[in-house]
């Protein structure tokens, strides 16, 4: 990465494209073991790549070691890495996520002493939130921080907590006043997961990976100088995190939906040439693809307007709802299409591979992120106006 990026959007996409044309080879050809974007080695040694190559803290400020580029650069930059097939990084929370939250709420002290390691990637981030029985309902965990002397004493279980058995801290809401109720008297705490009573276990998926996991904190000690923001304010600090997240959290998957939407199409014509016999009609398999090809733009489109209220200013509302449960059914329809078709018609073999590994981790994407169930609420009460039954 050179010390002064083209400030042309195209010219700084051509710039990227290149580069990653050239780094992202010779990185591919130096790693000797599995390429399988499934295998995490392969996934934090090219975050570590990244990063050591210059390519974080995008829109972070200089004094911090950032780069401040706009909005449109960033999200230039995790398309062109998607549209290279790189992939995602281990440290997504950290980067995505906590990063904008402690540049925002973090006191100087908090931001000198955890930016480094995130911007560097040797400090790796989970979230804290889900709980076995406060999954979607995040307002009713029971997560309890109790303040002794200058400590708070955590003690609770969260679940779903992605990469948790790799990371080094994790920002946890936890419930900081015990007669507090909902959203409040909660509190948003950063946690060191190396520390006595931290226990992770892994949590196998239908993929035979473990991306999940159960985190116990029994007595955990955490300095009151790891609060983010003020006591009992953790509701707001976590609702503008999760706003952080969606900046450009779909960008990726976009571009992922429509390279896989090419592959169906090759399994569509292959089909159809071939004269397979299929459990559809050869018009009900054109009419099916042009229906998700449909979606896929609908979606680089909702994507699109996103960025444009984040560059007008705007701040995130609950249109964000329709873009998630949009794109996470269309992608679970997409595979489960493509699964129905190589059951009839055998293709090439690593495609079929491909797609059964991202059909078998979709059932996911209709959970995590803010079930559907959830989306559907806030779209009803927050867009519609309709009221609560």
């Amino acid at each position: 990465m050179q010390n002064t990026l083209p400030t042309s959007n195209n010219e700084f996409r051509q710039y990227l494209r290149n580069w990653l044309e050239e780094h992202y080879v010779l990185f591919k050809e130096s790693w000797t073991s599995s390429k399988s974007h499934a295998n995490i080695g392969y996934r934090r040694a090219w975050e570590d790549y990244l990063c050591g190559q210059g390519w974080s803290a995008l829109g972070w400020p200089k004094k911090y070691g950032g780069h401040e580029l706009d909005i449109l650069k960033q999200a230039i930059f995790h398309e062109e890495l998607a549209r290279a097939q790189t992939p995602l990084g281990v440290n997504l929370i950290g980067h995505g996520i906590l990063a904008p939250t402690l540049l925002k709420f973090g006191t100087e002290e908090q931001k000198q002493r955890f930016l480094p390691g995130i911007r560097l990637n040797t400090d790796i981030w989970c979230q804290g939130y889900s709980e076995p029985s406060a999954g979607s309902d995040l307002a009713s965990v029971r997560t309890r921080a109790l303040k002794k002397g200058n400590k708070y004493i955590l003690n609770g279980h969260k679940i779903w907590t992605s990469f948790a058995d790799h990371a080094d801290w994790c920002f946890v809401l936890s419930r900081t006043n015990p007669d507090s109720t909902r959203h409040r008297g909660l509190s948003f705490l950063l946690v060191n997961m190396k520390q006595p009573g931290v226990r992770v276990e892994p949590i196998r998926q239908l993929t035979g990976y473990s991306d999940f996991c159960e985190v116990f904190f029994e007595d955990v000690e955490v300095d009151e100088h790891n609060i983010l923001g003020k006591e009992d304010e953790g509701w707001k600090i976590a609702m503008a995190a999760a706003s952080f997240e969606r900046g450009t959290y779909f960008i990726p998957r976009l571009v992922k939906f429509r390279q896989e939407l090419q592959k169906v199409k090759t399994l569509v014509t292959h089909t159809i040439d071939t004269g397979t016999d299929c459990h559809m009609e050869q018009s009900r398999l054109q009419n099916k693809w042009a229906r998700l090809a449909i979606d896929s733009h609908v979606l680089q489109l909702k994507s699109q307007r996103a960025l444009d209220n984040v560059i007008s200013g705007a701040p995130p509302g609950p249109e964000g709802s329709s873009t998630k449960i949009h794109w996470s059914e269309a992608h679970q329809d997409l595979l489960e299409f493509a699964m129905s078709i190589i059951h009839d018609s055998p293709n090439d073999i690593a495609t079929e591979m491909e797609l059964e590994y991202s059909y078998l981790w979709s059932r996911a994407e209709t959970i995590l992120a803010g079930t559907s169930e959830i989306q559907r609420n806030i779209i009803a009460e927050r867009l519609l106006g309709l009221p609560r039954v």
